[in-house]
């Protein structure tokens, strides 16, 4: 499951790039709100990004273009993003500063716009691509039906420079596009040998998810997202990073330290103790954009139900927000309200395990900064037992 926030609500739209390249048209942001476009292919690869960081807030239209398209770039388009596959997602995340706030981001969003070529150049469309024929999807299907889909998968994936090797040995055994691999006809020997062969691959994606990242005060932080050039024919960090965290953004543009632990090392659990996180004065999370801070359930990975309908703490709280003699900020992390003098402090958590995620939206690059991941001049500072 990928960790949902309320910092930046959603808006996907899946793109078909077999027949003709889609072109995003974005509207004029103002220039206090970050929005980024995240543009991510078949591969996990994220190819490209519009937004605050990359284009600005000024309205345009970029052209998404599959692997296989070799025409001239329009005119009115800023700029051209290519797809390794021939089918990619556009993810926008928009900011919301408060509750209050949804209906600003709804009118954002509102003016996000996704076109084919051939209507935003007012042409004639191109011959439609044949249907695609999704194989049927269910849970209980992964595992018995695991080659159905990845003969599907890469038929819409062309193989690039790093993968031709091994998509050779794979259709040694009849496993590619076009091909069928007919796992119910092998003999009782093979097909144990392929189980334990999966089994095997799971559980080296499990451990590179275990391991990813460096411990910081108790936090994980890494990046293991980016596009081809980043994963160069790793396929267990890709996978893992799927795992970990499907469609997470490359480290420029967000970082996400996770903590389960404390800042000695035992597990988050709100059951038995009440935590505090001080961001010493001067060194609140380094940002262009905005940093948040937000509780999970530990047992659903989902947000808490709380009395205050709070579930984050973020940059654009800082006004309402108590400091301390000191310049410092405590964050109060516990299940029941730690009194009305700190209650604007506090991070409701449920009454049982918790993890907590810090994001930072657009990290700064020069000093202090969180970036080379785990690496930077600024660490998050450890969650404590009070």
């Amino acid at each position: 499951m990928v960790t949902p926030n309320s910092d930046t609500p959603y808006s996907f739209v899946w793109m078909d790039l077999r027949a003709e390249p889609m072109v995003i048209s974005v509207p004029a942001v103002e220039a206090k709100r970050y929005y980024s476009l995240q543009l991510v292919d078949f591969n996990t690869y994220n190819f490209g990004y519009v937004g605050s960081r990359t284009t600005g807030n000024v309205a345009g239209s970029y052209l998404v273009a599959g692997p296989h398209w070799t025409g001239p770039t329009p005119a009115g388009i800023r700029r051209v993003f290519r797809s390794t596959t021939d089918i990619a997602l556009g993810l926008f995340r928009t900011q919301l500063f408060d509750p209050a706030d949804i209906d600003n981001v709804e009118k954002v969003q509102a003016g996000y716009e996704a076109q084919p070529l051939s209507s935003f150049s007012n042409q004639p469309a191109p011959p439609a691509a044949p249907a695609l024929a999704f194989p049927k999807f269910e849970k209980d299907l992964v595992r018995s039906e695991f080659f159905a889909y990845l003969d599907f998968a890469l038929s819409l994936a062309p193989a690039l420079p790093e993968d031709r090797w091994i998509r050779g040995e794979l259709a040694k055994i009849g496993v590619g596009p076009g091909k069928t691999f007919e796992f119910g006809a092998l003999s009782l020997e093979d097909e144990a040998e392929i189980l334990l062969g999966m089994k095997e691959g799971q559980r080296k994606v499990e451990a590179a998810v275990a391991s990813f990242g460096r411990d910081v005060n108790g936090w994980r932080v890494g990046s293991p997202f980016g596009d081809a050039a980043f994963f160069h024919g790793d396929w267990l960090m890709r996978a893992a990073a799927a795992q970990a965290g499907i469609l997470g953004n490359d480290g420029v543009e967000a970082m996400y330290p996770m903590a389960k632990v404390d800042a000695d090392g035992q597990p988050l659990d709100c059951s038995k103790a009440s935590y505090t996180l001080t961001f010493p004065k001067g060194r609140l999370p380094p940002v262009e954009a905005f940093w948040s801070v937000t509780m999970y359930d530990g047992k659903t990975q989902l947000l808490v139900e709380n009395p205050i309908g709070r579930y984050l703490i973020n940059s654009p709280m800082l006004p309402t927000l108590k400091t301390g003699a000191d310049g410092s900020l405590t964050i109060y992390i516990q299940s029941k309200s730690p009194g009305p003098d700190r209650e604007s402090n506090w991070l409701p958590a449920p009454d049982g395990p918790i993890y907590v995620v810090m994001r930072l939206y657009w990290p700064k690059t020069t000093p202090p900064s969180i970036l080379p991941p785990g690496e930077g001049t600024w660490q998050p500072p450890g969650i404590r037992k009070t």
